[in-house]
């Protein structure tokens, strides 16, 4: 694949690093902050992991389906986490709703790499 044609996943990987971020935040000013301890860890495991997923696809890395798969796995992960303490919390609804939306996209590219 040409990397302009990455253009719409580097967005969704991009967008959804914030979201994490955001949610990481809100969650450190939540009341019981220790029970939103794997919320905080796993939305910066994916911010993370989106950042870099974008940055190898921006380079056009050899390993890009690497690091989709490894993506789609994070995403997958923290939307489950952020899913418990959505009906909630504004932040983990939103947040999950990113993470789906980054893990399918993830899912769908690598499926097209050989």
């Amino acid at each position: 694949m040409h990397k302009s044609q990455y253009k719409p996943i580097i967005e969704a990987l991009v967008a959804c690093a914030a979201e994490c971020e955001h949610c990481a935040t809100a969650c450190l000013q939540e009341e019981d902050v220790k029970m939103m301890v794997r919320c905080i860890q796993l939305d910066r495991d994916c911010s993370a992991i989106c950042r870099t997923t974008a940055d190898a696809l921006a380079r056009d890395s050899d390993n890009a389906k690497v690091f989709l798969e490894a993506c789609a796995t994070i995403c997958s992960t923290c939307g489950e986490e952020c899913e418990k303490h959505a009906a909630h919390m504004d932040h983990c609804r939103a947040c999950a709703e990113a993470c789906r939306r980054c893990e399918e996209a993830c899912r769908s590219l690598a499926s097209l790499i050989y």
